[in-house]
């Protein structure tokens, strides 16, 4: 007579592996028969029962209703791989994974045989079945309305019957302008050093005689972009840069607009202003409500415009030398005005396209 424990000890693996296994088919081993006594012995709490539980797939039939799980099957049988991609988990060689299994064996006719599909177990199915029945609404990306950083407002066919803008932004001791076509190419793009900004007493004929220089230099054009800071009347401590670049702004909207007298409504405003928060919007600059260099931006946009068939932006040779070293990490910046000149001319022609469209 062979001993009950031995024979348990022997089998008990097996029990482990699949207890289902082991009920439905008699055991011998050495001519002994499996003693059937010995599952009265057999946990369903422990731990190899749970493993068991979760690998079972037999019962998901009873986890969804009938139109649940027609509505799974019919995506995973008719799915492109690119349909099957948007739902969770299914990126990548598993939606492919689906489409030639379903190929090779014909379509899923229950839930349980997804699993068979490599690169998919129990617990991603799972996943995946409650993907298919609550998809995530992916959000739209709010698209930025050029007339919402335009001012003043002007109606949208003179701006898209502007054969070339000059974008102008005011620093603390320069203002730089970058013109551009509507074929974004760039005509000109400099700066200009002001000594007299933020000298002495700040004399109005000092101011006038810098931003006078500046206009004389600027190109014509359809319409001169001026950027509109975003320093905030609030902030006490940077109230005499706002003050300066307010009289900067003022003076530039003076000397540059043409007076009509009196005046015509059909004429369109000669001068506008784009705010500044806008631009960096466009461009993935803001950190909270404050915008960091686009110095790196305009590096990449100087790069493409060499290495890409349609790049975003045409620069000519010599402006491509004469600012191949002008944007370096690190180190004192010297060219921030210029950088945002160029991507305000960007940001205007862009901007315009996608609210065109």
């Amino acid at each position: 007579m062979v001993d009950r424990r031995v024979c348990f000890a022997v089998l008990r693996p097996a029990l482990s592996r699949s207890v289902s296994r082991a009920i439905c088919s008699a055991h011998v081993a050495g001519g002994l028969v499996f003693p059937w006594q010995a599952l009265k012995r057999w946990n369903p709490h422990s731990f190899p029962a749970r493993r068991l539980a979760k690998k079972t797939t037999g019962p998901w039939t009873a986890y969804y209703t009938s139109e649940q799980r027609e509505v799974i099957l019919h995506l995973l049988n008719t799915a492109t791989p690119s349909e099957l991609a948007g739902v969770k988990l299914l990126r990548g060689r598993k939606s492919l994974s689906i489409v030639e299994y379903r190929t090779k064996h014909g379509p899923f006719k229950t839930l349980e045989s997804l699993v068979n599909v490599p690169l998919l177990k129990h617990k991603s199915a799972v996943t995946v079945f409650q993907s298919i029945l609550n998809p995530v609404k992916k959000e739209k990306k709010v698209k930025i309305s050029l007339a919402k950083f335009i001012r003043p407002e002007v109606d949208r066919s003179w701006l898209e019957d502007a054969g070339s803008i000059v974008s102008v932004v005011c620093g603390t001791n320069k203002i730089a302008w970058s013109h551009v076509n509507r074929g974004m190419m760039v005509l000109d793009w400099q700066q200009v050093d002001c000594p007299n900004f933020f000298r002495g007493t700040y004399l109005a004929s000092a101011y006038l005689s810098d931003v006078s220089e500046v206009v004389s230099l600027l190109p014509s054009t359809d319409f001169y972009i001026i950027e509109k800071p975003s320093i905030s009347v609030q902030n006490t401590a940077l109230f005499p840069i706002m003050a300066h670049m307010r009289t900067v702004e003022a003076m530039l909207f003076a000397l540059l607009e043409p007076r009509n007298t009196p005046p015509d409504s059909n004429i369109p405003p000669r001068v506008l202003n784009m705010m500044r928060t806008g631009v960096g919007r466009h461009f993935g600059l803001m950190v909270g409500e404050s915008r960091t260099s686009g110095a790196q931006t305009v590096r990449q946009l100087m790069t493409d415009s060499v290495t890409q068939k349609i790049p975003r932006v045409n620069f000519p040779p010599e402006l491509l030398l004469k600012y191949r070293d002008h944007f370096q990490m690190g180190g004192r910046r010297e060219g921030e005005e210029l950088c945002d000149a160029l991507l305000q001319a960007v940001a205007f022609y862009e901007l315009l396209s996608e609210s065109s469209s």
